[in-house]
């Protein structure tokens, strides 16, 4: 079991050596810090999953977190926050990303879906570009009001 979960977390180079037999799906993607999982993260994860074959996870590193939402985050470190991502059914594969944006690893994945919760504009999703260049769909889904790792750690203090 734990193997199995350990080969859900891929690097970038993943989806350049894979490319034909991924693509044979429809791919889903999605980014985060996922920091402290949550209901509102899992009801959103099953959500993007639907929306295609494969979900591709991409996963802020420590030091991306840090850069994003300052010196006392991430509460758990990438490698766990990797496993616990791992381990739900709905996720095929996640990869971490040291940069402030994936688009990077947008580029190597080519997603045909791309998937953002919040209140976005679809234009301004990091690599809406890519996607759209690929006539991909870019999708918003809505927050699951109530539930933020910010909250969460602010009512643990």
């Amino acid at each position: 079991m734990m193997d199995k979960i350990q080969q859900k977390i891929v690097t970038k180079d993943f989806f350049e050596r894979q490319a034909d037999a991924l693509h044979r799906q429809k791919i889903v993607f999605t980014n985060g810090c996922f920091d402290v999982l949550h209901y509102g993260h899992v009801h959103y994860l099953a959500q993007a999953r639907q929306l295609g074959d494969l979900l591709v996870v991409g996963l802020n590193s420590d030091a991306s977190v840090r850069r994003l939402k300052g010196e006392s985050r991430p509460v758990n470190p990438e490698q766990a926050r990797a496993f616990v991502l791992a381990a739900l059914e709905m996720v095929d594969y996640v990869c971490l990303f040291e940069e402030d944006t994936p688009y990077e690893l947008i580029a190597a994945v080519k997603p045909d879906v791309l998937v953002k919760g919040g209140d976005y504009a679809v234009d301004n999703i990091v690599g809406s570009d890519i996607v759209k260049g690929r006539n991909g769909e870019v999708v918003v889904l809505p927050f699951v009001e109530g539930f933020s790792s910010s909250s969460i750690i602010e009512k643990l203090k």
